[in-house]
């Protein structure tokens, strides 16, 4: 498990969300709707488990895991956020969160 892995897993998994919500708001696209909803579902799932499993191992800060576990729930759009802002500083793989 990488930082980069990470990150693009998280901007994928706003890329489904992003379709989902565009299939949602189009009448008749039920079957497109549930692929998208399950992928968006167990994505957020698998996700998750990743990032709370990379906190102790300092792949992401702790910040970044509550962006996605935490508000994750509401849009994933915040963990994708967080992934960019702690990237966009050069700080990469590199958590400056003090861990026991």
């Amino acid at each position: 498990m990488t930082f980069e892995r990470l990150k693009w897993a998280s901007f994928t998994h706003s890329a489904i969300y992003a379709c989902l919500l565009v299939v949602w708001l189009v009448p008749g696209l039920h079957g497109p709707e549930f692929v998208f909803g399950l992928s968006h579902g167990l994505g957020w799932i698998l996700l998750s488990l990743a990032c709370l499993a990379s906190v102790p191992r300092r792949v992401i800060s702790l910040r970044v895991a509550v962006a996605v576990v935490v508000l994750g729930g509401i849009g994933p759009f915040f963990g994708s956020y967080e992934f960019w802002r702690q990237n966009r500083g050069g700080r990469g793989a590199r958590v400056q969160a003090s861990w026991p």
